[in-house]
């Protein structure tokens, strides 16, 4: 893994740098890959059904529309996100169980905490281009992030 500052200094004309807005809550800060996205509101069925397939190394990009009402990830799903090999969690919106989450071998990111699961209806979609936060997350683009933020590449890059 690169440091996100390098990536930056080698190629900030290939790259989306995303506007410094989310916290880090997993006890892995610095992770990369391919992206898949779920876009929901309020709904984190399909971010369940994405963390139960094999994630090989890939980022979940959660698009949840910057809700602030409840959380679209929490422990359980965190585990998922361990127990299927996915890189990390990018959510725009809230997670909960930080405390558990802090103390896991996972990187997650989001804007905020809130205790109120989700509600479970299966709506949303998956593996759509989504955009927030400046950038627009394109299925199978890269992210890179680390404590000093988060890019997005449309392919691999190697310092």
């Amino acid at each position: 893994m690169y440091p996100v500052t390098d990536l930056c200094d080698e190629f900030s004309d290939k790259l989306q740098i995303l506007e410094p807005m989310f916290t880090d809550f997993g006890g892995r800060l610095a992770f990369g890959g391919p992206i898949s996205t779920v876009k929901c509101f309020e709904d984190n069925s399909l971010v369940r059904l994405a963390l139960e397939e094999p994630g090989a190394g890939r980022v979940l990009v959660v698009d949840g529309g910057g809700s602030d009402r409840c959380a679209l990830l929490g422990d359980n799903l965190a585990q998922l996100a361990i127990d299927n090999d996915w890189a990390g969690v990018i959510v725009y919106g809230c997670i909960r169980d930080a405390e558990a989450i802090s103390q896991m071998d996972v990187a997650v990111k989001a804007l905020n905490t809130h205790p109120l699961k989700s509600n479970k209806k299966n709506v949303g979609e998956r593996d759509v281009p989504v955009r927030f936060a400046g950038v627009s997350f394109m299925p199978d683009d890269w992210l890179y992030a680390d404590l000093d933020g988060i890019v997005v590449s449309a392919s691999e890059l190697a310092l």
